[in-house]
């Protein structure tokens, strides 16, 4: 079924316990295929991809209300843009020019900071846009994130634009400035499930990389970028996740919880990941600009969402583009110290299709 023209609609989705108003965008693409975006945190809430036979599934995790969302989402970050720094920062310290700046821990046990801080970007909530382009429906959403705030140095003005292309794709551009050196690495943290429900343990996975960054005992990479090879982090071609997690389960993780330094050119569009679930063939292809990919096979998960289905461990995965964990504290790692004058930015591409 191909819809003559995509379109995009508004609603109020609720108002945060501090009463600002939240909106949901629904943008649909001339095929039908549809996303779900709430202002808050800039999360995509819904993701609804056909299959062999031209269902519609729901193929992201989240929740139902807002309220779930602010009370919940500091645990999972279901679905939102992470920030200002994604992934983990060791001590919740890093230096720039001599200046050391000390951010909130917020990893749980580990002496970590992590994807933003207490009240990172996943919380607040952003300024939307719609806008009708050639190549699909098109929401820009901005935030301006204050000097100090959560600890991090600088102004930055962000700019998140997410594209439903009429080629079956999320596309998520990013473009950030700043009036101070700070540091900068962001990612989209949906979890994605291709089967609209269970678990993602019969899915099959590669990532196209065939090194990793190590970590220690917090999770924080030692410094080494090391070989797949011989790991069971190896998945450089196609493996059904029941068995790649399985030697994994019995680690402190439970399964993924890695950084891939992915194969190709660091700031060019490239293939990153794979992912297919032979139950609905539904194919999911992940491109990306950004040097790393964090797979997160959502080993902890323990609650209840959408339409109160309960999400248990493996319900859903995560492939996290971004920069490398604790690269402000790793010289040999790709920086991402951004300075005023320079600007951010940032493609990954989420590409959907059916295998025959």
């Amino acid at each position: 079924m191909e819809y003559l023209m995509s379109h995009i609609e508004k609603e109020f989705f609720g108002a945060t316990s501090e009463g600002i108003p939240v909106y949901q965008y629904t943008l649909i693409n001339k095929n039908g295929m549809m996303a779900k975006i709430i202002t808050y945190g800039a999360i995509v809430r819904e993701l609804w991809v056909p299959d062999s036979s031209g269902t519609l599934s729901d193929v992201v995790l989240g929740f139902d209300t807002l309220q779930e969302y602010e009370a919940k989402n500091s645990n999972f970050f279901f679905g939102a843009i992470v920030g200002r720094y994604a992934n983990r920062i060791a001590g919740g310290r890093f230096e720039i020019d001599g200046v050391t700046y000390q951010l909130a821990l917020n990893d749980g046990d580990r002496p970590n900071a992590l994807h933003g801080g207490v009240k990172g970007f996943y919380t607040r909530v952003f300024k939307a846009v719609p806008i009708k382009t050639p190549t699909g429906p098109s929401l820009v959403l901005k935030y301006l994130s204050h000097d100090g705030e959560e600890g991090y140095p600088g102004n930055l003005d962000l700019t998140v634009i997410y594209t439903l292309t009429n080629e079956n794709e999320l596309k998520v551009e990013y473009r950030a400035t700043t009036d101070k050196p700070t540091v900068v690495n962001l990612t989209q943290h949906s979890y994605f499930n291709l089967a609209g429900d269970g678990s993602i343990l019969d899915h099959e996975l590669m990532i196209n990389a065939d090194n990793y960054t190590p970590v220690d005992d917090n999770l924080i990479p030692t410094g080494e970028i090391a070989p797949v090879e011989g790991t069971p982090f190896d998945l450089r071609s196609f493996k059904v996740l029941r068995d790649a997690i399985e030697p994994l389960k019995s680690t402190t993780t439970k399964g993924f919880d890695i950084n891939y330094v992915l194969n190709g050119e660091d700031g060019k569009l490239k293939l990153a990941a794979v992912l297919r679930d032979k139950r609905s063939r539904r194919r999911m292809e992940v491109y990306t600009t950004e040097p790393g990919l964090q797979l997160y096979t959502g080993n902890f998960l323990d609650v209840k969402g959408k339409c109160g289905t309960y999400y248990g461990p493996y319900s859903g995965l995560c492939l996290e583009a971004q920069h490398f964990p604790d690269s402000p504290n790793h010289a040999n790692f790709p920086s991402t110290i951004l300075r005023p004058g320079e600007e951010y930015r940032q493609v990954t591409v989420y590409r959907f299709s059916v295998e025959v």
